[in-house]
């Protein structure tokens, strides 16, 4: 299992370097259409299998019955079964897609703040969402490393997802985590937990999970890991009203993000997974 993740992500990174077009094609049509493929054979073969009950019940013979169903036009009719089936699954996995390029022009909603003569604050102004932008050259290095940590250990190596993140989750809450629901891990990285934030829903979906991976890996062909990590410490929630790195630095230290000590920075970067169980002022402060 571990040989054929090395030999997969070895993969993924020559596909990278060759460009998006076959990486994309992996990802999307290839998977779809071996799959499509084997189902509509399965259909054809039951369909024979169906035609073949019904000559002997009428004691017709064979070759006078699939006489005009021939080979070819059983190719044919296979042919547009599955072209059918390939443009509608298609059509509900990937219409009205978002693109990259919505990551730019995506506007979070920003407070704002009313600031005396001297450069104090008087008022905040926010609706539900209280937010600040802070940028990552501002922050400390610590700062950003325990969020990569906590959240994604692979985010400097993946292309968007994480097939061991993946698998890992998937074993702990199979055999580990649903004696405790809320201790849960999910396989999501800090690329795909920002498409989702600012470009989907969060609706639990096999459909809407499809669409995160795929934009995940065109999101890391557009845009840097230090523009991702930017966009996804200023988008993300940190409980409550706090949205953003900054405002929850505010909203749980009382000061900016860039005064972060590391055993603050530790703490903030938990939340995110579960801002209501960790929060240092929910129900349960000891397992901030």
């Amino acid at each position: 299992m571990d040989r054929g993740i090395v030999v997969l992500g070895w993969i993924i990174k020559i596909l990278r370097l060759v460009g998006y077009l076959p990486y994309w094609l992996l990802v999307k049509i290839l998977p779809l259409t071996i799959w499509f493929f084997l189902a509509a054979l399965q259909f054809i073969k039951s369909k024979i299998r169906l035609l073949t009950k019904v000559t002997r019940k009428i004691a017709v013979p064979r070759k006078k019955l699939f006489g005009r169903l021939t080979r070819n036009r059983i190719i044919g009719i296979g042919l547009v079964v599955l072209g059918g089936l390939i443009f509608r699954t298609e059509n509900y996995l990937f219409k009205d897609l978002p693109t990259p390029d919505d990551l730019k022009s995506h506007q979070p909603k920003l407070t704002t703040h009313i600031l005396d003569r001297n450069g104090n604050e008087l008022y905040k102004i926010y609706k539900d969402e209280n937010r600040s932008r802070v940028y990552l050259n501002e922050l400390p290095k610590y700062v950003i490393d325990a969020t990569v940590v906590v959240e994604d250990k692979e985010f400097w190596n993946h292309v968007g997802f994480s097939p061991t993140g993946i698998i890992r989750a998937a074993y702990y809450n199979i055999f580990t985590g649903k004696s405790n629901a809320n201790r849960l891990q999910g396989g999501s990285t800090i690329t795909q937990q920002l498409i989702k934030n600012a470009l989907l829903t969060p609706e639990v979906t096999l459909r809407r999970k499809i669409r995160e991976l795929v934009l995940a890996v065109w999101v890391e062909n557009k845009f840097s890991k230090s523009e991702i990590l930017e966009m996804y410490l200023n988008e993300v929630s940190y409980g409550g009203t706090a949205y953003g790195i900054q405002e929850a630095a505010w909203q749980y230290f009382g000061k900016d993000a860039k005064y972060l000590t590391l055993a603050e920075a530790t703490l903030l970067a938990g939340l995110p997974a579960a801002p209501t169980i960790y929060s240092p002022l929910g129900a349960n402060p000891e397992m901030a």
